[in-house]
C-alpha cells in the first residue's frame, strides 16, 4: 500500500483522464470512500496540478527501478551466454530458472590436488 508523501510514477490511464503517463508525483491524500473509483490524490510537480487517480494507475518508483534493473541484468546474462556460447546458461535465463551456484560452491571446496587433477584432465581432453 502507498503512504502519504510517497513518490510514485503514473504507469497507466484507465479512465482516460489525460494523465501524464511516465511522470512522477507525490501522494498527498487517500480517499477511503468505497463509493469512489479514485483511491489517491496526487500532486504532479511538472504540471503543478492535483489529480485523482485509482491505485491501478500508479506504481512506486522503487518497484519500477527494481524491475528495470532485473530486466537489464537478464539482458546482460543473455548477451553473455550468446557471446560465450554457453547454451546451459542461455536456456536457464530464457526459461526463467534461477542460476544454481551450488555446483560452484562444491567445486570451490575441493582440495588443491583434486583441483589440479580436474584441470589436467580437462586440458588433456
Amino acid at each position: 500500500m502507498f503512504r502519504l508523501g510517497q513518490k510514485v510514477v503514473i504507469v497507466e490511464d484507465k479512465f482516460e483522464q489525460n494523465l501524464p503517463v511516465g511522470s512522477y508525483g507525490y501522494i498527498i491524500a487517500v480517499d477511503k470512500n468505497p463509493d469512489n473509483a479514485f483511491d489517491f490524490v496526487l500532486r504532479i510537480p511538472k504540471s503543478g496540478k492535483h489529480i485523482y487517480v485509482p491505485a491501478c494507475d500508479i506504481e512506486a518508483e522503487e518497484i519500477l527501478l527494481r524491475r528495470e534493473a532485473e530486466k537489464v541484468e537478464r539482458e546482460a546474462l543473455i548477451d553473455f551466454a550468446l557471446a560465450t556460447k554457453n547454451e546451459e546458461l542461455f536456456k536457464k535465463v530464457m526459461n526463467g530458472d534461477l542460476i544454481d551456484t551450488s555446483k560452484e560452491s562444491k567445486e570451490n571446496n575441493l582440495s588443491q590436488d583434486d583441483f589440479l587433477k580436474q584441470v589436467h584432465l580437462k586440458a588433456w581432453i
